[in-house]
């Protein structure tokens, strides 16, 4: 039986050392479908997700991970990746699904306002924060938001580093409900860090603007590959209420 979500968030760890098991590769997908329901800023859904069952792009990966035994151990491996460069594609996108919606003769007021603000956020608010050229844009549109904002609240992360980092919380997030999914049917991951994010860019040939997130292990896990009692700070160290 599937676990329910605390369930699911209590029972993942991160797994250093899998089990010679096979997994079953629509399982894993399916949890990639999950994966894809995440929440993602202004729903630009800026991430790709290269799954990776092939055991001579596993044994290529996996060297370029440093062959720890996270990657190496690993039935198959799913890299996440930012795609911040498809900004405008995935724009047009939104709007195309919000014409397809709103696609009736007699709008209601409501639904008419709600159509002309969301294909103005894609059309207008969507290119000014996203465009740039070189970083210059970003530099010029931070100046000027800032000065902005000493006058009223104003969005100020337009930079082009900022917008990098918009893409990758998105994707950290879609990875999360992936692990989460995975631990939630009794098969383990592991994300890492550790990788000569070049040499997986050239494995799976991805374009220059491409970026990797994380590279996950998956797998059964064996009782030594976890390391230990899971150790976190005293919750009241990390909680406020305000």
């Amino acid at each position: 039986m599937e676990k329910t979500v605390s369930e699911a968030i209590a029972y993942r760890r991160s797994t250093r050392v899998y089990k010679d098991e096979v997994i079953d590769t629509n399982k894993v997908k399916q949890c990639l479908v999950n994966a894809s329901l995440a929440p993602t800023s202004s729903n630009l859904q800026l991430w790709e997700f290269y799954h990776i069952t092939d055991k001579d792009v596993l044994e290529k990966v996996a060297k370029a991970c440093f062959s720890q035994s996270a990657a190496k151990t690993a039935q198959q491996l799913v890299v996440v990746v930012t795609r911040k460069d498809l900004w405008r594609q995935r724009a047009k996108a939104n709007i195309a699904f919000l014409n397809k919606v709103y696609d009736k003769e007699n709008l209601t007021e409501r639904e008419a306002k709600r159509k002309k603000m969301a294909a103005n956020y894609y059309k207008k608010l969507i290119p000014t924060v996203y465009a740039d050229f070189f970083g210059v844009l970003g530099i010029l549109k931070y100046i000027i938001f800032q000065i902005v904002g000493l006058f009223k609240p104003i969005y100020r992360q337009v930079r082009q580093s900022d917008m990098r980092i918009v893409a990758h919380k998105s994707a950290g997030l879609a990875a999360q409900n992936f692990m989460t999914s995975m631990a939630a049917i009794g098969y383990d991951t592991c994300p890492m860090e550790g990788s000569d994010t070049l040499r997986v860019k050239r494995i799976l040939n991805l374009p220059r603007g491409a970026e990797i997130n994380m590279i996950i292990g998956c797998g059964i896990r064996d009782e030594k590959g976890i390391y230990g009692p899971r150790f976190r700070v005293p919750f009241e160290d990390v909680y406020f209420e305000v």
